[in-house]
């Protein structure tokens, strides 16, 4: 469990996990419609905390997690301070009007709806995040070949995606070894005594012959399915897909209601447009 990869091979034993692919992959989908919809806080919110929760109860490899989030947090708060940089008066554009609590100078000042804005535009990309980790801890390559399928996507593009996902993991664990090969041979790759340049130089030496053989592993693997005559039939079965259970009912239906919704709004917004692009509780109150 120590060493398990973010990406799922075995399906897990938790109750996300249990779910079909294709619960998994339309409810996914239709987060992102209704997350991308709106700037609205008082939706995004609420998806935010439902899959957190769903993230923390999918026991996923909590040293991993916590690696990729300290990157995308660090990325995403970089990208709210380059936007207040490029624009500290853009509050106004979405909320309609100006709420000064000071400034620094003439071009640097101090909204109230710009910090609102910024704030709701980080809560949105988190939440984003938080959607695709969930989906990505709870699904394995075949449930996500099948939840493709069952949207229409071609079953051979299915498998396309469904290699692809079953790779990342060995060539992680093939990287790791390699690492610790030429560590014990007396490279040094540890981060307070070599500089960043001759580790990213040491990385390339091992992923680029990693990936020439991913190629020649794809290729082996093409030409056995080429041999059993993969492709011949117009469909396909998944044997990773199950009949639907009660929860997997009841998410579907939540999934329906979620994507009608969201087609809602954005008919809505476009017929009767808002008074302002977004909700701040200082214009509305």
């Amino acid at each position: 469990m120590k060493d398990k990869f973010l990406i799922n091979i075995v399906p897990g034993d938790t109750f996300l996990h249990k779910l079909s692919g294709t619960t998994k992959v339309r409810l996914f989908v239709a987060l992102l419609v209704f997350i991308t919809m709106s700037f609205d806080l008082r939706l995004i919110l609420p998806v935010f905390i439902l899959t957190l929760i769903g993230v923390i109860s999918a026991k996923p490899n909590w040293k991993q997690v916590k690696l990729i989030m300290s990157v995308v947090l660090f990325f995403n708060l970089l990208n709210i301070f380059l936007f207040y940089v490029a624009n500290p008066t853009v509050g106004e554009y979405w909320c309609g009007q100006l709420t000064m609590l000071g400034k620094l100078n003439n071009y640097f000042v101090f909204p109230v709806e710009t910090f609102w804005y910024l704030f709701v535009r980080l809560i949105k990309m988190l939440t984003n995040f938080m959607v695709s980790l969930w989906f990505i801890t709870t699904i394995t390559p075949s449930e996500f070949a099948a939840g493709l399928y069952s949207l229409g996507v071609p079953y051979k593009v299915c498998t396309v995606v469904s290699l692809g996902f079953r790779y990342i993991p060995d060539i992680a664990r093939d990287y790791e070894n390699i690492k610790i090969s030429m560590q014990l041979r007396g490279v040094e790759m540890d981060a307070k005594r070599t500089k960043i340049t001759e580790r990213l130089k040491q990385m390339v030496l091992i992923l680029v012959p990693l990936i020439i053989t991913s190629f020649d592993r794809v290729q082996t693997i093409a030409n056995g399915m080429d041999l059993r005559g993969y492709g011949r039939n117009k469909m396909r079965t998944y044997y990773c897909e199950h009949e639907s259970t009660k929860a997997d009912k009841i998410f579907q239906f939540l999934t329906l209601i979620l994507f009608i919704f969201s087609i809602g709004y954005i008919i809505s917004v476009n017929v009767w447009p808002p008074q302002t692009r977004m909700w701040c509780p200082i214009v509305w109150r």
